[in-house]
């Protein structure tokens, strides 16, 4: 009878993206080949990325630097909305302004966002089969990093809301056996030069 093994998972947000969407900047093929440095040795078993052209090419560009580890494409850590809370899920004093926030989210986003929210938990949560430890990554955006820390903390489902992580920021949560998840590290920007590090966050949290 097999057992049950340790998984680590990796998050990370895309490279700073182009003003249209189409894929990196400069900088953001910068942040993807460093960290693609930085994880270089670490012995993952395959790198999940979503299919936009941010999240592609980062992949890419730190699958790089990996040795010999698969690369896939996958739908659940695409960019949507995983929850839209209803305002008796939010404290009062905030609801207003996490409401104002997801104003603009379409009637695709809203029926969309659930269901790889949910499929995003059952693929890269929990621990895994076996007796090896598993090592993976996931190339995707910020709401999904969020969405996944949360599910970690077993926050409410509308605490996605809030947390912000800049592009090629690290967030690695470890999932053991018979333990709680423990999030080892979150938005950790260190091996990016302090010029790189501000990307993908709002004027307000730049220190």
């Amino acid at each position: 009878m097999t057992g049950t093994a340790t998984r680590y998972l990796y998050l990370v947000r895309h490279g700073e993206a182009s003003p249209d969407g189409s894929g990196l900047t400069e900088a953001g093929r910068r942040q993807a080949a460093l960290l693609g440095e930085r994880l270089g040795d670490v012995p993952f078993a395959a790198v999940h990325h979503g299919p936009l052209p941010r999240a592609e090419q980062t992949a890419r560009l730190i699958g790089d630097r990996l040795k010999g580890v698969p690369l896939h494409v996958s739908e659940a850590v695409g960019d949507y909305v995983p929850h839209l809370p209803g305002r008796d899920e939010l404290p009062a004093e905030s609801a207003d302004f996490h409401l104002r926030f997801l104003a603009d989210a379409t009637d695709e986003e809203r029926e969309h966002g659930p269901a790889p929210a949910r499929r995003a938990l059952d693929l890269f949560t929990g621990a895994v089969d076996g007796e090896e430890d598993r090592h993976e990554l996931v190339v995707t955006h910020n709401f999904l990093v969020a969405w996944l820390v949360r599910g970690a903390m077993h926050a409410p489902k509308w605490r996605w809301l809030g947390l912000d992580h800049g592009n090629a920021a690290l967030t690695v949560i470890r999932y053991a056996p018979g333990r709680p998840a423990s999030v080892l590290l979150s938005n950790d920007m260190r091996h990016l030069p302090a010029e790189l590090r501000w990307t993908g966050f709002p004027p307000e949290l730049h220190v």
